[in-house]
């Protein structure tokens, strides 16, 4: 993948390097590489807005990176509406005991994902294009669900849901409204076949703000593939 941009533009600052240390260990380098390619093709092909490229490490990469503190050694995981690679990629660089499977329904996206799966070598993350409600019971074992910035809980419960076996969890990262969002959104929740939700912060003392992040485990079968509409990834 050849670079559009200044990739120097997502250079890694230094108040946040000890972070990112601790974060990646020794792939650190690999997430240097991504953040570069965040910056200069992800943006000219409107993946990144230009203005997110100062605040990539630690709006997006840091942040994202930390929600592997909810995720036990080899677990698979399933990215919905996976866009540039938030979480997912990130997951699979920091985590590489981890399998991950990106979700993305639109072709730009999904051949950005590619290029960036072949660049930094990341044998144990895939790509598949396709929308959830399209994917059930054809992606084997998934164990936890994540999502970020795809919709609202009540839509992202329906959607991502019957992914995963009853026990399995989805973790949607959130802001600083998820308390909210899960009083509006328990009924629609339970009726999807999920638990309560929970709200969990992930990266304490690493990051700042520390990632929000609400947690539904699947509890039981929810409603009708008609009633669980499309995903709009």
């Amino acid at each position: 993948m050849a670079d559009s941009t200044d990739p120097g533009a997502a250079a890694l600052p230094v108040e946040l390097a000890d972070t990112a240390r601790r974060v990646f260990g020794d792939r650190l380098p690999l997430a240097e590489r991504y953040a570069e390619l965040l910056a200069t093709e992800g943006t000219v092909r409107g993946l990144v807005g230009p203005r997110e490229t100062p605040r990539l490490w630690d709006r997006h990469l840091l942040n994202c990176a930390v929600l592997g503190e909810l995720l036990p050694s080899g677990s698979v995981v399933a990215d919905v509406g996976s866009g540039a690679g938030l979480p997912g990629i990130v997951l699979g660089v920091a985590r590489p005991d981890l399998r991950v499977v990106l979700i993305e329904s639109l072709a730009r996206r999904t051949t950005f994902l590619d290029e960036v799966v072949d660049e930094l070598e990341l044998i144990q993350v895939s790509v598949v294009r396709g929308r959830a409600e399209e994917l059930v019971g054809r992606l084997g074992p998934v164990d936890v669900v994540t999502a970020r910035a795809v919709a609202p809980l009540d839509r992202l419960a329906r959607w991502c849901l019957p992914l995963l076996p009853v026990g399995g969890r989805l973790l949607a990262m959130k802001g600083a409204s998820a308390t909210e969002e899960v009083a509006e959104h328990e009924k629609e929740v339970r009726r999807a076949g999920g638990e309560q939700p929970q709200v969990l912060r992930c990266g304490v003392g690493l990051v700042e703000p520390a990632t929000t992040v609400i947690e539904v485990v699947r509890s039981r079968a929810g409603g009708s593939a008609k009633k669980r509409g499309r995903v709009r990834t």
